[in-house]
């Protein structure tokens, strides 16, 4: 093929593909310079906050000025007393909270606990009682709710003032202050999406952000089987599991970059693998000529009906060395001794690929159905009459324009590879097992090696730095990778 014409054919949608413009931009620079100014955002909002708040003490009046002792009152003062009681009832609310309830954990942050569990004789009983001690659990974590919910108040204390300050600043300009039923319409007129976003953003805090931040903390505390609450207390260690998970500790180092390394090989294979041969079936099915089309569709469907956990335990007990398969295959005179699919570690890791393409490939012939279908026949036909081959139509039309779509799906799908629990645990359950591994298999990933800290040796602190590493580099590496590819840098060019 004239390699003139091959150009022209690429260049119909020069936004599918690099091309010298993206060789030359390497947009991890632009993802820092993205980075730097959100963080200079940042700072500019904080310092017009404490502006804005300063101004409100110089400049509003007694009532504004009081406000920072009565949260509410300014607002009462300027006739909106429904707001006004709602800030003052907050108040009284978290001083009765913080006093009841929050100080006595967060007083312990420090040192999560000092007084141990024991034993005391009661002489007129003749018996050995136990006397209650501190708790590391508890303090721990409602020292990390009563911080949250202390934000919570210093964002409604400031939130006071400056409705007090505004308030005063209207009346002073002759205009009277929304009244708390107005404010309500807003709610649901200009300001709905307020109203829309409430709810998610409790309850995202509440059992997202609140459990993420409380394992974080976990990570830098001795909290495993020998340090149990309440019977035993944990308390910080610092840095110390970071480094021995890194470098200080041979066994635990050994084992987590040896896994990293078979999690980041398990990944690519188990994305592209599915990705591209995926695509490759979806090619032939849509191909003209092919007969029973929705047959063959019908029956990559009907395979992803079945529960994968079903399929996968099936596999799991028809690749033993005792399984069916193996026992087929010495019956029919094939081989005299059973194949290691799961005892043996290089095998057992192809296995794994291989079963994974078994579950994973209908799913990306479903979603590159779609995508396929919608690629301009034009460019297909004029890459025939300049005499293309299959092969080069297909590493310059349709991988390019397939990749600049799905690059997001291929990112999420990295990354649920990089935490594929089901397909590890439930075919291999990580095994086979080494004396090279801390309490880890061969085909173990991170996550199930994380699984097997928490669930059987009740190694808390390690799992959790174990999911704080693992969410560093899947987090950086997702990044880096989606704002370097067409479909962030040229988004508003396709067409």
């Amino acid at each position: 093929m004239d390699n003139r014409n091959l150009y022209e054919i690429n260049s119909i949608k020069p936004e599918m593909h690099g091309g010298s413009d993206g060789v030359k931009k390497f947009s991890g620079f632009s993802a820092l310079k993205k980075l730097w100014e959100k963080t200079c955002l940042l700072f500019t909002y904080i310092f017009v906050q404490i502006k804005e708040i300063t101004s409100a003490f110089r400049f509003g009046g007694f009532r504004s000025r009081l406000s920072f002792i009565i949260m509410g009152f300014g607002n009462m003062v300027n006739g909106q007393l429904v707001k006004g009681i709602i800030y003052l009832a907050s108040q009284i609310g978290f001083i009765a909270y913080f006093a009841g309830f929050g100080w006595k954990y967060l007083k312990d942050i420090t040192t999560l606990g000092t007084n141990v569990t024991g034993e005391v004789f009661n002489e007129e009983l003749q018996i050995y009682m136990y006397t209650h001690g501190d708790n590391s659990m508890k303090i721990l974590l409602f020292s990390v709710l009563t911080i949250f919910i202390t934000l919570v108040f210093i964002y409604l204390y400031f939130s006071s003032i400056k409705s007090s300050y505004k308030g005063y600043v209207l009346i002073r300009q002759g205009k009277r202050p929304l009244t708390f039923l107005q404010e309500f319409n807003e709610l649901k007129d200009k300001k709905f999406h307020k109203t829309l976003l409430a709810a998610p953003i409790i309850m995202v805090t509440a059992f997202t952000i609140l459990p993420i931040v409380f394992m974080v903390l976990i990570a830098f505390t001795n909290f495993d089987k020998s340090h149990q609450p309440p019977g035993n207390l944990f308390t910080w260690v610092g840095l110390n599991n970071v480094m021995d998970l890194m470098f200080n500790d041979p066994m635990k180092s050994r084992t987590f970059f040896g896994i990293l390394g078979w999690t980041f090989v398990w990944a690519i294979f188990a994305t592209f693998s599915n990705y591209i041969l995926g695509m490759i079936i979806a090619l032939m099915i849509n191909k003209k000529g092919i007969k029973f089309k929705k047959m063959w569709r019908t029956l990559f469907v009907i395979s992803i009906a079945v529960p994968q956990f079903v399929t996968l335990m099936l596999m799991s007990q028809l690749l033993q060395d005792q399984g069916a398969v193996n026992t087929f295959l010495k019956s029919v005179g094939i081989i005299n001794q059973s194949i290691p699919f799961l005892t043996d570690a290089n095998l057992a890791r192809i296995t794994v690929i291989v079963i994974n393409m078994w579950v994973g490939i209908p799913y990306t012939i479903l979603i590159t159905t779609g995508i396929l279908i919608n690629i301009p026949e034009e460019l297909y036909e004029s890459a025939r009459i300049d005499g293309a081959t299959p092969v080069d139509t297909f590493l310059k039309i349709t991988m390019p324009y397939m990749i600049f779509i799905t690059t997001p799906y291929l990112i999420t799908q990295f990354v649920g590879n990089i935490n594929n629990f089901n397909v590890i645990y439930l075919l291999s359950r990580g095994n086979p097992l080494t004396t090279d591994y801390f309490q880890a298999g061969k085909t173990d990933l991170l996550i199930t090696w994380l699984y097997k800290q928490t669930v059987n040796e009740q190694n808390y602190n390690l799992a959790a730095t174990i999911g704080i590493l693992t969410f560093i580099i899947m987090a950086v590496m997702s990044l880096l990778v989606y704002n370097t590819s067409n479909s962030a840098r040229k988004e508003g060019e396709f067409q």
